[in-house]
């Protein structure tokens, strides 16, 4: 992985830790001497913040709302993402693409398949990835969209993401949302690892902050990208 770029996503339900343990694992890289784009979604750029803002505060609907991700989506790719991989950088991503099904799919109960049409119109490489020799880091001969090579599901049981999230911040309308909601939120993350059993690494988020930390290098370790 040393000559070209690797593109790691974080998920898992509000309260979960991954955003703890991102910022580790890009301390770690760095430490290697790997450059590291550490980013989010939905934003990473300047226009797709201010759509977070809008996904995140104002109401909407559902197809509305799965637009605007999207949309934020592609932006993040064309001035972030992609570049980021072309130049052989680590891009390590507070969600992506399996956070989209898992809370506006499962959660909120939209059309999947719609999801999956967007999935595939915004995230196409169309030459995003190409580098002046004709060499991607995504495999082009196989791929046509944009995924991480591997995402890092922080799995915990919503009762427990609900009583690490109390009082610790004003929530949003997604953080607002009842058990029941994060419910079916966590069994989207599921299904998703059910129908990408290759990029997925599921990771117990029950567990201490230490021995979450230890799982998530080992995994790592386990792939040859970190000693």
């Amino acid at each position: 992985m040393t000559m070209h770029g690797l593109f790691i996503s974080f998920e898992g339900i509000d309260g979960a830790g991954k955003s703890t343990h991102i910022a580790g694992l890009a301390d770690t890289f760095r430490a290697q001497g790997r450059a590291v784009t550490l980013t989010r979604e939905p934003g990473g750029t300047p226009l797709a913040e201010k759509l977070r803002a809008m996904v995140l505060g104002d109401p909407m609907d559902p197809l509305t709302e799965a637009l605007l991700i999207f949309a934020a989506r592609r932006d993040h790719l064309v001035r972030v993402i992609a570049p980021a991989l072309v130049r052989g950088d680590v891009v390590l991503c507070d969600r992506f693409t399996d956070a989209t099904f898992a809370y506006q799919g499962a959660g909120r109960g939209f059309d999947l398949n719609v999801l999956s049409t967007l999935e595939q119109w915004v995230q196409s490489d169309e030459g995003l990835l190409g580098d002046p020799a004709g060499n991607s880091p995504m495999k082009p001969e196989v791929e046509t969209v944009i995924e991480p090579h591997l995402t890092v599901w922080f799995d915990l049981p919503p009762e427990e993401a609900a009583v690490r999230l109390q009082g610790a911040r004003v929530p949003d309308k997604f953080e607002a949302q009842p058990l029941a909601f994060f419910r079916r939120v966590a069994q989207g993350y599921a299904d998703r690892q059910q129908g990408h059993p290759e990029r997925f690494a599921r990771i117990d988020a029950s567990q201490t902050r230490e021995a979450v930390w230890q799982a998530v290098r080992q995994v790592f370790v386990a792939k040859g990208w970190l000693p």
